[in-house]
């Protein structure tokens, strides 16, 4: 661990060391940057504008030696402070209009400052700022902030200040013709930085200062980083030659080495009360102001030269970048800014990047820190996403940048948007991961862009499919294993799984649930339903590593999503269900009612087991059956279900709490005794043989009024009969290969059915996600068939924008049913926890064949069922009679 991450921001630290931005350069040099292993970087942030000179310039340097040699005292208040006057002094010359200078600290104090002496001198407390705007996060300065998500953890914004749309005059006059009375100031940003480079209307500063004067309110303009020639201009307000009542100004006026804020102010705006008790311990230090005058030296000598040009530069720099946004026009949406303030907008949707996490990544604003990322490790050059206006890459070099550093930054950009354009996560990726990646093109300077193949644009589609009266779902997905990243982004293929897993462990804490498609169910009876697939950017395996409390938190995020966009029901898949303990936490945090679709996965996959068994010849009254996971939802409610067909069951629970399992176990089968014998008092009959047929023909069982407790005992006397056609246990390989049908439902992602313990013949229906069979099923034992439990023909056959492994028009049994109850319009919470309702379940078969719902055909390991398999497994069983023991590999 980097003492950085250790002791001052492991937050950051940590976030710079996954997305790779994490170097430690150990020496800065005008543009340029190097770091320990000797690598050097061009430098496009220059401190966000606060090196106007780069790294270490000489002549900043030379101004602090000379306080040294002159021993001049640094901080001598109270008294005359010389050189605090004289940089006064040179400000005032350079800044029209303004009277006063009060020195700071930073641009937050600055803007502190400002904000202070605007209601000392009105008399009021209202502020108005702009939306997106950005001014420091000091309380004062950050409640003038335009981004929520700066404030909330703070209690700002502080009473007293609104927003407006920055750009939008109408706006600000509706509000100063409704609330002037109450309102200071307004201050706003003459180039909105860290909202994106965002230049206002042609006209506008002017239509603020006039509105401002008309309603009697002060505006302050925030110059911190549009300041001190970064735009061409010494102050960027001078475009529209408008003079504020106020000014902020710091970052380039330290020349890059010092701290040093100041507020500039007209001498009608200053008071008597602001200036006794307004005060800072450092502000007006002796080498920050000789800092401060060296810099304005520097940046008016020769009729302000360098200033002139920073316009020229930044207006071929714009050119060049322009050229590149018209070459690939899908992939930058705009070029924006003036001098050596510019923004590239890579855009905030996944339009451009269909079945591309480049497409995820752009939706939720991470793209820009992997584009800044790839720059800075592949092309060498250092760039940095604006902090409100997270789809902009900033380009603020510092001003003394030369013509060829501007050429090379712009091959640099270029070689980095065909990769983008490419559509390619691996190329643009590729850094992020260890090892080698066998790619045709990275962004490299060793990799040839111009004979380059890329993509078609990809056609717009309209998202919203709903019509009125529709039903509106949602269901819960996330990646069942790494491999499901490959099947939706083809691109990842290139990497191994080990290099896939580092670089999933890269992104998933940054992504936050998001909408993976989006589908319309149409049903025969003229019903329809639309729902989101939202994605919880987790496997299964780190879904049941991570602490619960964090899985529990990204699960209710997407449920709020799903919520926000509609759904009037979210079903919970595969481990969003298992972690939240069947939906039954998620219940008090959020008010959309849930679903598990577990009913309609226990019906459709006992169907199967019972299908194929009736395929393959099984009489199922002289059948063993054994449930693997039965303890669970799914797992309890099979049991009942297969109870009233096989001879015996073998309920096998979890291995790692035995002792908590047998009182599940016991509960399983009480419950399964009960039910049996409630279906006897309805006139069910079962077939002689069957588990349901022996218990009906006991006569010493509790009545099924009674408690379960007393089911309990009585089944726990029931099990030591060496009739018992039911056996509790949590050792799999010994009572497995008793099974001739085996129905796997665990929470478990291992592969824990291996072709060493299961019986010759054998079928087995897998339903659990990722798969309990081992592969090797497949490979050493043909006489063994194994089918995907769970797997529906939707009606139509829509496509669900993502295959989930499978052919066009099919899904889960959980997603069928969330789909049934919104075309049902049912919204209320069903199949939650443990314990399933039989009596839906019937109800809900009788919705799913109304609707069109149907098992599909057969699957095994996500791949259709071939025809020869059947065959192969039937001659397999015709050649095997009566074995009980498993098959010797």
């Amino acid at each position: 661990m980097h003492p950085y991450i250790d002791h001052v921001n492991p937050n950051l630290g940590e976030l710079l060391t996954k997305i790779r931005l994490d170097k430690c350069f150990v020496r800065g040099q005008g543009c340029y940057l190097y770091d320990q292993e000797g690598n050097t970087y061009l430098d496009l942030i220059a401190a966000y504008g606060a090196l106007p000179f780069g790294f270490n310039p000489p002549e900043i340097w030379e101004a602090i030696r000379q306080v040294e040699a002159s021993q001049e005292p640094s901080s001598v208040q109270p008294s005359l402070l010389t050189p605090a006057g004289q940089l006064a002094k040179s400000l005032l010359a350079v800044a029209p209009g303004m009277g006063k200078v009060t020195f700071a600290n930073s641009g937050a104090e600055a803007v502190e400052a400002a904000i202070k002496l605007a209601r000392s001198k009105a008399g009021k407390q209202g502020i108005i700022s702009t939306i997106n705007s950005f001014h420091g996060k000091t309380l004062g300065a950050l409640s003038a902030t335009g981004n929520a998500s700066y404030q909330r953890a703070f209690g700002a914004p502080v009473e007293g200040f609104r927003f407006v749309p920055y750009g939008d005059i109408d706006s600000l006059k509706q509000l100063l013709e409704a609330e002037a009375q109450e309102i200071a100031a307004v201050i706003l940003e003459p180039i909105q930085g860290e909202g994106g480079i965002v230049e206002p209307p042609p006209g506008y500063l002017t239509q603020v200062r006039d509105l401002c004067t008309r309603y009697e309110v002060l505006l302050i303009f925030d110059e911190i980083q549009t300041g001190l020639g970064r735009t061409g201009l010494l102050f960027a307000s001078q475009a529209e030659g408008v003079i504020p009542d106020i000014m902020t100004i710091a970052k380039a006026l330290g020349g890059g080495l010092v701290p040093i804020g100041a507020m500039l102010c007209t001498d009608e705006v200053y008071t008597e009360e602001f200036a006794a008790k307004h005060s800072s311990t450092f502000a007006g230090n002796t080498i920050a102001c000789r800092v401060g005058l060296r810099v304005l030296e520097l940046l008016t000598k020769d009729e302000q030269w360098l200033v002139r040009e920073v316009a020229r530069k930044g207006e071929r720099f714009k050119e060049g970048l322009e050229t590149i946004q018209a070459k690939y026009p899908q992939i930058i949406k705009g070029v924006r800014g003036r001098g050596l303030m510019l923004g590239l907008d890579f855009g905030s949707t996944k339009a451009p990047y269909p079945d591309s996490m480049l497409g995820i990544m752009a939706e939720q604003k991470g793209l820009t820190p992997i584009i800044a990322s790839h720059l800075l490790n592949v092309g060498r050059v250092r760039v940095a996403p604006t902090l409100n206006g997270a789809s902009v890459i900033r380009i603020e070099p510092p001003l003394v940048i030369t013509d060829q550093q501007i050429d090379y930054a712009l091959e640099a950009i270029e070689r980095t948007t065909a990769v983008l354009a490419l559509r390619n996560t691996a190329a643009l990726t590729r850094h992020l991961v260890p090892g080698d990646v066998k790619l045709d093109f990275d962004g490299g300077k060793d990799s040839e862009s111009a004979d380059l193949q890329l993509p078609p644009a990809p056609q717009a589609h309209n998202r919203d499919l709903s019509a009125d009266g529709d039903g509106r779902f949602a269901f819960i997905i996330h990646p069942l294993n790494l491999q499901n990243y490959a099947e939706y982004d083809q691109s990842l293929k290139a990497f191994t799984h080990e290099q896939l897993l580092d670089l999933a462990e890269r992104w998933t804490d940054l992504l936050d649930p998001f909408v993976l498609s989006t589908v319309r169910i149409t049903s025969p009876t003229g019903s329809s339903a639309t729902g989101d697939f939202i994605v919880v950017p987790y496997t299964a395996a780190e879904l049941v590593e991570m602490p619960r409390e964090k899985a529990e938190a990204k699960i209710i995020q997407a449920v709020e999503l799903a919520e926000e966009r509609g759904a009037r029901i979210v079903g919970l898949g595969a481990y969003t269900s298992v972690v939240t303990g069947g939906g039954r936490s998620l219940l008090r945090h959020v008010s959309v009612p849930l679903t598990t679709g577990n009913s309609f996965t226990v019906t459709s996959g006992v169907d199967a087991l019972l299908i194929g068994a009736e395929k393959l010849g099984l009489t199922l009254n002289e059948t063993t059956a054994a449930i693997v996971g039965a303890g669970g939802a799914i797992g309890k409610a099979s049991a009942l279900l297969l109870a009233e067909r096989v001879s015996r069951l073998v309920l096998i629970g979890n291995p790692q709490r035995p002792e908590k399992n047998r009182l599940r176990m016991l509960r399983v089968l009480a419950e399964m005794y009960r039910y049996l014998r409630e279906q006897r008092a309805r006139g069910v009959t079962y077939a002689s043989g069957s588990i349901g047929a022996y218990v009906n023909s006991l006569s010493d069982l509790p009545s099924v009024d009674d408690p379960l407790n007393d089911w309990i005992s009585c089944v726990e006397d029931e099990l030591k009969r060496p009739n018992s056609p039911v056996t509790i246990t949590v050792d799999l390989r010994q009572n497995l290969p008793q099974a001739d049908l085996i129905l796997a439902a665990t929470s478990s992602t291992e592969a824990l059915i291996t072709p060493d313990i299961i019986k010759a013949g054998a079928l087995i229906c897998d339903m659990s996600r990722p798969g309990n069979v081992s592969a090797e099923v497949l490979e050493k034992r043909p006489d063994v068939l194994v089918i995907d439990g769970g797997v529906i023909e939707l009606p139509g056959k829509p496509d669900l924008g993502w295959n989930f492994g499978f052919d066009k028009g099919l899904a889960y049994a959980c997603m069928s049913e969330t789909m049934i109850l919104a075309l049902e319009k049912i919204y209320a919470n069903t199949s939650i926890g443990a314990d399933l309702n039989l009596e839906y379940m019937n109800q809900l078969k009788e919705y799913a064949a109304a609707h069109g719902f149907k098992l599909a055909g057969f699957r095994s390991f996500d791949l259709p069922l071939p025809v020869s398999v059947w065959e192969r497994v039937v001659a397999a069983r015709k050649s095997i009679v009566n074995s009980t023991e498993p098959v010797s590999i």
